[in-house]
């Protein structure tokens, strides 16, 4: 089996094992308060585990770049459709508050869960590279799984990057409910496909703190709180204006029209 035949099958190994748990969790614990916490930690700990065998596929791998694009595509949709209302992102849990959908004590928990997930991705996926199934998997444990920066501008502008993808998603997610739900996970995902492409030779376009927590942080090349500057006041940033000012921006637009409208009127 070829190297990119074997990542893929890593990639479905870790979906299905994932969704069984979460199944199992819904199946035991459906009456309990915390499931959702437990399918948390799954779910992130699957979006994590599935980013560091992209990123080792490209970066040590050598895949082409559409091929590269195609696998984030793919892989997002079954994210997307997977999680069973799981965030996997701060940002769900902060917008979630913020919209008191859910209590700020259930955003710091969900948030938590989200680190372990994350923290259980950056330990255990190496432990599955160590067994060799493929060439770049060998490489990579040559030198010791290290990874390096994959900032290539400023910190500000890889910040600046990481905040502009995170309002356009979010701007995205607000809008999808006007789509058919069918199309719901494949718009995101090609929105999230097209950001990746423009924006990931400056920061590597992760817009999401505990992804980049868990695959960017360990990386040489920036301290934890250059890291943090970028990977999550960026995100977080994104959010809130998405949040505060996109609403504003609309209010603006309609009062706009009406007040044409009524100059037209009198006119």
């Amino acid at each position: 089996m070829t190297d990119l035949g074997i990542s893929l099958a890593l990639l479905a190994t870790t979906v299905l094992l994932c969704e069984a748990t979460r199944r199992l969790i819904s199946r035991l614990f459906s009456a309990k308060d915390y499931a959702i916490y437990l399918v948390e930690i799954v779910s992130t700990y699957q979006l994590c585990a599935c980013t560091h065998e992209l990123k080792v596929l490209g970066e040590v791998g050598g895949i082409e770049q559409h091929i590269a694009l195609t696998l984030t595509f793919i892989i997002t949709v079954v994210h997307v459709i997977t999680f069973h209302g799981a965030f996997a992102n701060p940002n769900g849990a902060i917008e979630n508050v913020y919209r008191k959908n859910i209590t700020g004590k259930s955003a710091v928990a969900r948030i938590t869960c989200m680190f372990i997930g994350g923290k259980a991705a950056q330990l255990l996926v190496p432990h599955i590279w160590s067994l060799g199934l493929s060439d770049h998997h060998l490489r990579h444990e040559r030198f010791g799984f290290k990874c390096f920066s994959p900032i290539n501008g400023s910190l500000l502008e890889a910040a600046s990057v990481e905040l502009a993808c995170t309002f356009t998603v979010q701007a995205a997610v607000l809008h999808i409910h006007k789509l058919d739900e069918r199309f719901h996970a494949p718009v995101i995902a090609a929105v999230i496909t097209t950001l990746v492409y423009s924006g990931g030779h400056i920061s590597g376009a992760v817009f999401n703190p505990i992804m980049a927590f868990s695959i960017q942080f360990p990386c040489s090349g920036h301290t934890f709180l250059e890291y943090a500057f970028v990977y999550w006041l960026g995100p977080v940033i994104g959010k809130v204006l998405v949040l505060f000012c996109l609403p504003a921006v609309k209010e603006m637009v309609a009062w706009s029209t009406r007040l044409t409208t009524a100059t037209s009127s009198y006119l």
